[in-house]
């Protein structure tokens, strides 16, 4: 019953947001911010700690700009989300500009399976939706449930709107090695925290427990890792820079070849989040061991 309540809330707010339509709903994201880090604190702490860890040398007046802020972009992505039902290929195209798409086609057409790495940051899902459009080539999204099942639901029609093929994290993994072994791609969110016993690199100045399923998919498949990050302009457009992460100069041993891929690829996504911090998404416990 509770799943239900939550679901009618959620449709209800999508429908009201693509009544006004996005260029007009996006003006609320003040107003979810402002509900969500001040009347009803979603997880603020544990933003502010984060911030607080990884930026030391800033005052806690630049701490707390930025946790607010990550809040307004958080709100302007499930915005756009809760419009995605009434977006055409056309509005999804004029939303997300790619710079570098080529490297993708470019992969693609070496008959390479082809891993396409994104973050939690700007709004990833409009990013996925654009990848199907400029390539005219599916694209399995790799998706982890929601708890609410009617929104996991509703989400994966949206992403599978223009035709990308949606593969949840809870399939066997064998599902997405087959996809790069058949010289397909695939698009994975690769910033979650991993479990306790997982590898390590450094990311924002500090161990990180990973996880190692890219660089191991791309290993044992040869398919090249893709950088592409969605940063939200002052138009509220999005510009994504692809981007691959080297291979060259690997060390020998396997082990060491997956931390040296993995630290290679979230290096990369720490570097736009150090340019655009509001634009990630600080509200999970990163570093929590």
């Amino acid at each position: 019953m509770k799943n239900i309540f939550e679901y009618s809330i959620f449709l209800g707010f999508s429908w009201l947001f693509r009544f006004f339509g996005v260029g007009i709903a996006r003006r609320f994201n003040i107003v979810l911010a402002c509900l969500f880090y001040y009347i009803i604190p979603v997880r603020k702490q544990t933003v502010l700690d984060n911030l607080r860890l990884v930026f030391p040398e800033y005052s806690d007046e630049k701490i707390h700009s930025i946790a607010f802020n990550c809040y307004k972009s958080f709100a302007t992505s499930i915005i756009e989300i809760l419009c995605i039902p009434s977006m055409s290929e056309a509005d999804v195209a004029s939303a997300v500009l790619f710079e570098g798409k080529e490297l993708i086609l470019k992969r693609y057409n070496e008959k390479k399976g082809v891993i396409i790495l994104s973050a939690h940051f700007g709004n990833w899902e409009l990013c996925a939706l654009a990848i199907g459009h400029y390539t005219h080539i599916p694209i399995s999204v790799i998706v982890k449930p929601q708890r609410n099942g009617y929104v996991t639901d509703w989400l994966n029609k949206t992403r599978g709107k223009f035709g990308n093929k949606v593969v949840s994290v809870g399939i066997s993994i064998r599902h997405v090695y087959a996809e790069l072994k058949a010289k397909n791609i695939i698009a994975i969110v690769g910033d979650q925290r991993a479990s306790r016993e997982s590898i390590r690199v450094n990311f924002m100045g500090r161990p990180t427990s990973v996880y190692e399923g890219p660089a191991v998919l791309s290993l044992k498949t040869n398919s090249p890792i893709i950088i592409g990050v969605p940063v939200r302009q002052k138009d509220n457009s999005y510009r994504v820079n692809f981007e691959e992460v080297s291979m060259e100069n690997l060390p020998e041993n396997e082990k060491d070849k997956i931390i040296e891929i993995s630290q290679r690829h979230m290096a990369i996504l720490e570097r736009y989040i150090r340019q655009n911090p509001e634009q990630w998404l600080w509200m999970h416990k990163r570093w929590k061991y």
